[in-house]
C-alpha cells in the first residue's frame, strides 16, 4: 500500500539553509582577509623603515627657506624695575625679487627588497633687495645696526650640503657658515654677515649643491618668486601650497616645472620686526615618486577579496543547483582559502618582480588550481572551462579597476551591476519553493 508522506523541514528548505550556510562561510572568510590587510601593512611599514634608514644616512627631505635679511636695531624698553634701558632687537626683510633655478639629479639605492629614491641638486638663488623700508616699521635709520646685518638661509638637513655655499653679494663673494644668529624665524640653517647700504638696492646670488630624499621644497619669500626646476626623473608629483603656474612638461626623459608666486598670496609680509611667522606653511615643490608602488596596489586588490570569494561561492552554489550535485561546505572553504592565498602570492612575488607581473603569475596559478578542483568535482569539460574563464575574467576585471584609480568607482559600479544582472537572469529559472519537494512526493511503506 502506498502512503503519502511529506518532506522533512530540511528537505523543504535545504536550498535556503544551504544559502545561509554559504553566507556564513563568506563571513568566516573575512578572518583571513583581515590577516591579509595586516600582512600588507606590515610589509609597507618595513619598506618605510628602510626608506627612512637610508634617507637618514644620506639626507632627509629638504625645504629651502629664505634668503632672509636680518638687521639688528636699538630701542628703549622699560625693564622689571621700571627703568628705561636700551636693548637690541631684530628686523627681518625679504627680497623684492627672488629667482630659483634648479636641476635635480635622482639616484636610486637598493636596500634589502626595496628601492629608495634620493637626489642631488644644483640650485641657484638670485634676486635683489630694494632699499630697506625701515620707516614702515617705525624705525629710525640711525638706530639700525647696519654693520651687524646677516643674511639667513634655512635648510632642513645640513648633512645634504655637498660643497661650500657661496654668496655673491654686490659683486663680493662670501661663504655661508653653519648656524643662525637667532632662531625666532629659522630653527636651523646658514648665515653670513653682509654689508648694507640702506639707500641702494642690493643684488645677490647663492649657489647650493644639496642632497636630499623624497622631496625638495621652496618658500616664496620674494615679493615676486620665480622657480624653475628640471630633472631627469619621469614620475614627479608637484605638491605644497602652490602648483606650477604653467602646465609642467613631463616626459620619459624627465620634467620641467615653473612656479610664479606673488607676495599677496602668502600669509606673511615682506618685512617685520617682532612677530614670528611660519614660512613652512607656504612651501611648495616637487616629490620624486616611485614609478610603481606594489604595496598600495596590493592593498587595493585585497579590498576586493570578499567580492572574489562571494562571487565564486555564488557560482558554486548555482552549479550545485543546476547540476544537482552537492558540494560539501569544506569544499567551499578550500576554494575560499585558495582565493585568499592568491594575495599572499601577489604580495610576496611583487616584492621581486613588481605588481603587474606578480598579478599575472598569482592569478594564473590560482585560476589553474581552482579550475582543476572544479574538474575534480564535476568531471565535465564544459563546466570546468566555463568556470575557469569566468574566474579569469573576474581577475582581469579587478586588475583593470586597480589601474584606473580615478574611474575605479564608476567602472566598479557598472561591473557589479552587470554581474548582478547575470545572476538575476539565471536565478529566474530556479523553482526555489519546489526544490526538494519533487524528490519525496510519495513514499512507499
Amino acid at each position: 500500500m502506498m502512503t503519502e508522506t511529506f518532506p522533512t523541514f530540511w528537505e523543504r528548505n535545504k536550498i535556503l539553509i544551504k544559502g545561509f550556510l554559504i553566507g556564513f562561510l563568506i563571513l568566516i572568510m573575512l578572518i583571513p582577509t583581515a590577516f591579509l590587510f595586516s600582512l600588507v601593512r606590515e610589509r609597507q611599514n618595513r619598506q618605510e623603515e628602510v626608506i627612512s634608514e637610508v634617507s637618514n644616512k644620506w639626507a632627509s627631505q629638504q625645504t629651502i627657506k629664505g634668503p632672509i635679511l636680518l638687521v639688528p636695531y636699538k630701542t628703549e624698553e622699560t625693564n622689571d624695575q621700571g627703568k628705561l634701558v636700551q636693548v637690541i632687537r631684530n628686523a627681518y626683510f625679504l627680497p623684492d625679487v627672488l629667482t630659483i633655478d634648479g636641476n635635480l639629479k635622482p639616484e636610486e639605492r637598493h636596500r634589502s627588497l626595496y628601492n629608495v629614491t634620493l637626489y642631488k641638486s644644483d640650485l641657484v638663488l638670485s634676486g635683489e633687495f630694494h632699499p630697506l623700508p625701515v620707516q614702515k616699521l617705525q624705525l629710525a635709520p640711525e638706530n639700525m645696526l647696519w654693520n651687524d646685518a646677516h643674511l639667513l638661509l634655512g635648510i632642513n638637513d645640513a648633512r645634504g650640503l655637498e660643497d661650500e655655499v657661496s654668496l655673491m653679494w654686490n659683486n663680493t663673494t662670501q661663504q655661508l657658515e653653519a648656524g643662525v644668529p637667532e632662531n625666532n624665524v629659522l630653527k636651523e640653517g646658514l648665515s653670513v654677515p653682509v654689508s648694507i647700504d640702506s639707500q641702494k638696492a642690493t643684488s645677490f646670488a647663492i649657489n647650493i649643491h644639496l642632497k636630499g630624499s623624497s622631496y625638495l621644497y621652496f618658500t616664496p619669500v620674494g615679493k615676486t618668486t620665480d622657480v624653475t626646476i628640471q630633472s631627469s626623473w619621469k614620475d614627479p608629483a608637484f605638491d605644497g601650497a602652490y602648483l606650477p603656474t604653467q602646465t609642467p612638461v613631463v616626459a620619459n626623459n624627465g620634467f620641467t616645472a615653473k612656479w610664479k608666486v606673488l607676495q599677496v598670496s602668502r600669509n606673511y609680509p615682506q618685512f617685520w620686526k617682532e612677530e614670528n611667522y611660519k614660512l613652512d606653511s607656504s612651501a611648495f615643490g616637487v616629490k620624486l615618486l616611485q614609478p610603481t608602488d606594489s604595496y598600495a596596489k596590493t592593498d587595493r586588490s585585497v579590498k576586493y577579496a570578499i567580492l572574489f570569494i562571494a562571487l565564486t561561492f555564488i557560482i558554486f552554489f548555482f552549479l550545485e543547483i543546476f547540476q544537482k550535485k552537492q558540494i560539501h561546505p569544506l569544499q567551499y572553504l578550500l576554494v575560499g582559502f585558495a582565493l585568499s592565498i592568491f594575495y599572499t602570492l601577489l604580495l610576496s612575488i611583487s616584492e621581486y618582480t613588481g605588481f603587474n607581473i606578480a598579478y599575472l603569475i598569482a592569478s594564473t596559478a590560482t585560476v589553474g588550481l581552482i579550475g582543476l578542483y572544479v574538474w575534480g568535482i564535476f568531471r565535465q569539460i564544459k563546466i570546468t572551462l566555463g568556470f575557469t574563464v569566468a574566474l579569469g575574467a573576474l581577475y582581469t576585471y579587478i586588475f583593470i579597476l586597480i589601474q584606473l584609480q580615478d574611474y575605479a568607482l564608476l567602472f566598479g559600479s557598472i561591473g557589479l551591476f552587470i554581474i548582478l544582472a547575470i545572476i538575476m537572469y539565471y536565478s529566474r529559472k530556479i523553482d526555489w519553493y519546489g526544490m526538494g519537494k519533487h524528490q519525496l512526493e510519495h513514499r512507499a511503506i
